[in-house]
């Protein structure tokens, strides 16, 4: 419900048609992709996303490019609006990949010392067993990270019960957060609806983020990219977890879960 003694609220006379939670959250959280805001576009968008976005994800291996403080600054300017920003999987993988077991504790050292409170263990390019999944995610939670397991591929499809498997794995060996690759949930162009179903009756979805998936993927458009954004609404309800929104879609996210956008105000269910 909008209150109408905010006198900086327009349309004070229309009400939101679906009622959304609140920051902090336990549930609707929001993840934006951060490809390489400067820091000024970083303090622009949170001037007016910050209610509306949960975590940040800093995508594969940018950090590397940012001189240190530049990083670290925008990363304060990312908390100061009770956001969380958190490194990505894929920069693990790359650590791992060239360096071995033995550079993963120098690198989510460092990762902690700019000022990063979490980041993401994937393989999405490196496979990780079980075993090695579990060790990698307790490593990172010795330096003081809190971790986002990721489960799924960008190259193959999985079945669900695999997907399920290491999300169970994830969360036991003491992760927070499980996403799930978007590249899963999309088949020939549209959402792989008998899949995310099986996904729905199988995990903790209140731990869960469904990624959105992008132009990174072959043949994926924007049109698809709306589509799932749209039926994870309708199968979740308004307060479903999302990951991988773009910065200039992340005000219409937050319409369409409030029946602001498309979708229209029918959507009325919270189903986590």
């Amino acid at each position: 419900m909008i209150n109408s003694k905010n006198q900086n609220i327009p349309f004070p006379m229309v009400e939101y048609p679906i009622e959304r939670s609140k920051k902090p959250r336990a549930t609707g959280i929001t993840m934006m992709m951060d490809w390489g805001l400067t820091q000024h576009r970083a303090e622009d968008a949170m001037t007016l996303l910050a209610p509306y976005i949960d975590l940040v994800k800093i995508v594969v291996g940018t950090a590397r490019l940012y001189p240190r403080d530049y990083l670290s600054t925008k990363l304060n300017t990312y908390k100061a609006n009770n956001v969380k920003p958190f490194l990505g999987g894929q920069f693990s993988e790359y650590v791992f990949a060239t360096k071995g077991w033995e550079g993963m504790t120098p690198f989510f050292d460092e990762a902690k010392a700019i000022g990063f409170d979490a980041l993401e263990i994937s393989d999405n390019c490196i496979p990780l067993t079980d075993e090695e999944r579990t060790r990698m995610i307790q490593t990172a939670i010795d330096s003081g990270m809190e971790v986002h397991g990721e489960v799924g591929s960008k190259v193959e499809m999985q079945s669900s019960e695999k997907l399920i498997k290491q999300a169970n794995i994830c969360l036991e060996a003491g992760a927070d957060l499980v996403l799930v690759e978007g590249a899963e949930l999309i088949k020939d162009g549209s959402p792989y609806e008998s899949f995310i179903k099986e996904l729905k009756a199988g995990m903790d979805l209140k731990a869960t983020l469904f990624e959105l998936t992008g132009p990174w993927i072959k043949d994926i458009t924007l049109s698809d990219v709306h589509q799932l954004k749209r039926f994870l609404i309708d199968q979740f309800g308004p307060d479903v977890n999302l990951a991988n929104v773009m910065p200039d879609d992340a005000l219409e996210t937050e319409a369409l879960r409030c029946g602001l956008s498309v979708t229209g105000p029918g959507v009325t269910s919270n189903n986590i």
